[in-house]
């Protein structure tokens, strides 16, 4: 699928007699992504997607779109409502995208090696804090933006396998 695709969901249309009409398209002018270490345990992949995503989501809140509900009336949770990209890379991808994305001044959140032995917010905080910039065991990034601006900052890194 090609990267453009990607970015595209599609909406349907409800016509005033509830018959569905042709999907338009519903185009995002941000973009959400994560650049993970290639390293990683699957079980890690999935925890760091999970925190970055998390920190994406609470810095925004216009990324949150509306409650889904089943057929049967039961209601879920609301989600970032549009797409999100996992790309992989070594450590000096991931380190070279960081550099960029704070270049760029793109909002963004970052999970640090250290992490993994940490148990709650506090230490986690603390664990980035006390290590400067250039320094940090980046293990994960993730961050939202203007699209060609997060296309620019992650540019050759291979989607997530």
């Amino acid at each position: 699928m090609a990267m453009s695709e990607t970015y595209k969901t599609l909406r349907t249309v409800v016509a005033d007699a509830g018959r569905m009409e042709t999907p338009e398209p519903i185009r995002f002018d941000t973009k959400v992504a994560v650049l993970l270490r290639d390293d990683l345990e699957p079980w890690q992949a999935l925890n760091v997607t999970a925190f970055l995503v998390s920190g994406i989501a609470a810095h925004d809140p216009e990324l949150i779109g509306g409650p889904y509900e089943d057929a049967d009336g039961t209601v879920y949770l609301a989600m970032i409502r549009q797409p999100i990209v996992v790309f992989e890379g070594d450590a000096e991808r991931l380190t070279a995208t960081h550099a960029k994305a704070v270049t760029r001044g793109l909002a963004m959140s970052v999970y640090v090696r250290e992490m993994f032995s940490t148990g709650n917010d506090r230490d986690n905080r603390a664990a980035v804090r006390a290590v400067a910039t250039d320094d940090l065991d980046l293990v994960g990034i993730a961050v939202h933006g203007p699209k060609n601006a997060v296309d620019k900052t992650f540019k050759g890194a291979p989607l997530h396998r």
